[in-house]
């Protein structure tokens, strides 16, 4: 049997490991292969503009999704001012023009209306209570609220005490008193506003729970006992007023001496 030289297997063989053959027959050796820092193939480089594609279509789209993320942003802090707390203090100011026409209606004596006033009277009280502890509890603090509540309470308040005075139910000097108390404090608060802000005391919750008391006594048509127990506690209300009012212009005399401490002590250490 005529075997093969092995110098001929050997070349066979050495044909085979050179590689695949180009155009010309002729076998493409590791030379002749495009290296991999050179040009890409069709496919790769296909690939890669797809790619590229979809890289800027994705940052197109954050883009419009950002956008559209601040604008629906925009639309919920708009939309939070109708929150529930809000809503309270809003009814509490619808119900002062209902109030006044309640307590005065018929003459102002007749005990039905009076009963029907109380009602708006203690309607407005409870929400006075409740939409100042959703608005801190649940994150409903708004501009809005901040203005509208203090108006909505001391308009209530104010109202019910100038019918009681209209129709001698309360003298004219109770009503000056608690008034006047109300509004210096409000005026004070903002004076000292610059140097920090007086806190709500216990003594101030208080003095508005025992106030809304008393007035509510005097606007129901009570006789006997129950009238004379009424004087006492707007009494109490009268005198935790003058307390509470005495005590906040001290806190805003110590609070507006701070600030102007602290103050100088800045320009010091900046001079400095």
């Amino acid at each position: 049997m005529t075997g093969v030289p092995a110098s001929a297997a050997g070349g066979s063989s050495g044909a085979r490991r050179a590689g695949p053959r180009g155009p010309s027959g002729a076998a493409q050796g590791p030379a002749e292969r495009a290296p991999s820092g050179g040009a890409a193939e069709p496919g790769t480089a296909a690939r890669g503009a797809t790619e590229r594609g979809a890289a800027e279509r994705g940052a197109t789209e954050g883009g419009v999704a950002g956008r559209g993320g601040k604008i629906a942003a925009a639309a919920v802090n708009q939309a939070s001012v109708w929150n529930v707390a809000n809503l309270l203090t809003m009814l509490r100011l619808l119900l002062v023009p209902a109030f006044v026409a309640l307590m005065l209606g018929n003459g102002g004596y007749d005990p039905a209306w009076r009963s029907f006033a109380w009602a708006a009277f203690a309607v407005a009280m409870i929400t006075d209570l409740f939409d100042g502890h959703l608005a801190r509890t649940y994150n409903l603090v708004t501009d809005f609220g901040k203005i509208a509540d203090p108006i909505a309470d001391k308009a209530i308040m104010g109202a019910a005490l100038i019918c009681l005075s209209a129709l001698g139910d309360l003298p004219w000097w109770v009503t000056a008193v608690i008034l006047g108390r109300e509004l210096g404090i409000t005026v004070l608060r903002f004076v000292v506003i610059r140097y920090g802000v007086i806190p709500a005391s216990r003594g101030g919750k208080l003095k508005t729970l025992t106030q809304g008391i008393a007035v509510g006594m005097y606007v129901l048509a009570l006789t006997g006992t129950l009238a004379t127990l009424r004087f006492w506690v707007m009494a109490a209300a009268v005198v935790l007023t003058v307390a509470t009012g005495l005590d906040y212009v001290k806190q805003a005399i110590v609070l507006r001496r701070k600030g102007i401490a602290e103050r100088r002590a800045a320009l010091k250490g900046t001079e400095g």
